[in-house]
């Protein structure tokens, strides 16, 4: 059983008259019951992932969505992959990869993953495996051997149990779903090479498949980059395996998707400055 499993069975024994199991025993079958459920219960969690989704739903009333929705997506899509690179350790200027000269592997594998995750959104739920797969081939090619591109290097039971909670899962709120995602990818680093771009990219393909992004304006890489420290200590602290630990990630990730949001407006007023 796994430190997040122990966490559900200490926060709510019983929901709804059901016990609540570790969420691997969902693997093979349609999810019935929110397994992540009492992770709501943690103290200061659901009024944060609340308070991101509000933040969200107001900057998409921003009124360059209407009609440069395509242009505010692909400048966060950049956004998102300079800042996932960062995280990996390769920082470079916006400008400087707006402009193409930066052929860093890490870089250019962050934005092949940037380019293609919108081609990963129906696999996503069906095949989660799969998707990961094809996401390690993106970001990892020309950083690892050939051989070890789209193939895991650990954690494959954790992944199998990841995998049952994603797959047929529309139960568990689009927000916890993808922190849950993106946190126990980042604890197993289960690829070789930038693993940390293959889990945050899964949690953006969580947010798009579930209709809370759906067309993927949500830079919450961004938010991690900004909150950098922050991000690392609590995916250390949720590593642990602890009600605290996981409540110090779910409340940072609120926090960096609450970021994204305000990135968001930001990039909608560039783009209507520049109209």
């Amino acid at each position: 059983m796994t430190g997040l499993c122990l966490v559900l069975r200490e926060s709510c024994q019983f929901r709804a008259g059901l016990r609540i199991p570790c969420f691997g025993s969902f693997t093979g079958y349609r999810v019935r019951v929110d397994p992540l459920a009492p992770l709501l219960d943690l103290a200061d969690v659901a009024p944060a992932l609340a308070g991101a989704r509000d933040r969200v739903d107001a900057a998409m009333r921003h009124r360059a969505l209407r009609r440069h929705g395509g242009q505010v997506a692909a400048e966060a899509s950049l956004r998102a992959a300079v800042a996932s690179a960062a995280l990996e350790g390769n920082a470079y200027e916006l400008e400087e990869v707006r402009g193409g000269t930066v052929t860093d592997p890490v870089l250019q594998g962050a934005l092949r993953v940037a380019e293609g995750i919108g081609g990963l959104v129906d696999m996503w739920p069906r095949a989660p495996r799969q998707a990961l797969a094809k996401l390690h081939v993106l970001a990892a090619r020309g950083v690892v051997p050939a051989a070890d591109l789209g193939r895991l290097t650990s954690g494959a039971e954790r992944i199998d149990a990841l995998a049952g909670l994603v797959a047929g899962n529309d139960r568990t709120p689009p927000l916890l779903l993808a922190a849950i995602v993106h946190a126990e990818l980042i604890t197993l680093r289960p690829f070789a090479g930038p693993a940390g771009v293959v889990a945050r990219a899964a949690a953006r393909l969580t947010l798009i498949n579930r209709g809370f992004d759906p067309r993927g304006l949500v830079a919450v890489e961004v938010g991690h980059r900004e909150r950098e420290p922050e991000y690392v200590g609590s995916a250390g602290a949720y590593a642990t395996g602890t009600p605290d630990g996981v409540r110090s990630w779910l409340r940072h990730y609120a926090a960096a998707v609450t970021a994204a949001s305000e990135e968001m407006t930001r990039i909608g007023d560039g783009v209507l400055a520049a109209a």
